[in-house]
């Protein structure tokens, strides 16, 4: 991913809490000599050796999963917020642009098979169900529901490189900084307000 100097992110601790906030990411990969992505839930963690990886499944009748092992070496792309920016916000003529969060990450993909497929399973419906007024568990659904997970590919993903992007106008100065920002919080859009206020942390 291109990224100017100036935009990168190279905070571990910031990238973290992006990825575990921004999960549902695009999958990428090369199968039969064709680029293929899927988008799923990506989750974080880290490994029995304390290496971090991602984690997820996809259905069975993906072809993208037969590629995983001709070729392990797949490509991850999570977003964030994003917005337009008017050059009109500016007190001087220059050209229009768009900010924006986002992050790559390369690694080594496996597939997962056994009881490590289920163990998956409950930890990504526990995560998502936390905040249900009547979770769901997969410890309690039926052998014949349970059935399902034989259509799934399960994999882990070794992650080798992360490349993040914040640009948030840091290439402005102060004043039309913080005019950028009261502008994206009149367009009552919810990406733009988002954007406004992760701009409100860039330090000056």
């Amino acid at each position: 991913m291109y990224t100017p100097e100036i935009y990168k992110n190279e905070n571990q601790k910031e990238i973290r809490k992006f990825l575990q906030e921004n999960s549902f990411g695009i999958l990428i990969n090369q199968t039969n000599g064709k680029l293929w992505a899927t988008h799923i839930p990506l989750e974080l963690d880290t490994n029995e050796n304390g290496n971090d990886i991602l984690w997820g499944h996809i259905s069975k009748e993906n072809l993208q999963w037969k590629g995983f092992t001709d070729n392990d070496q797949i490509l991850a792309v999570f977003s964030g917020p994003h917005s337009y920016v008017s050059s009109s916000w500016y007190d001087h003529e220059n050209v229009p642009t768009w900010n924006y969060i986002a992050v790559h990450v390369y690694g080594k993909i496996k597939i997962i098979e056994g009881e490590a497929v289920i163990q998956s399973l409950k930890k990504l419906v526990d995560k998502y169900e936390q905040n249900s007024e009547n979770p769901v568990r997969v410890e309690d659904l039926s052998k014949v529901t349970m059935m399902q997970s034989r259509g799934i590919v399960a994999f882990e993903i070794e992650i080798t490189e992360i490349q993040a992007t914040k640009k948030l106008s840091q290439n402005r100065d102060e004043k039309n900084h913080q005019n950028i920002i009261s502008e994206l919080e009149k367009t009552n859009n919810n990406q733009s307000i988002a954007i406004a206020k992760e701009m409100k942390k860039c330090p000056f």
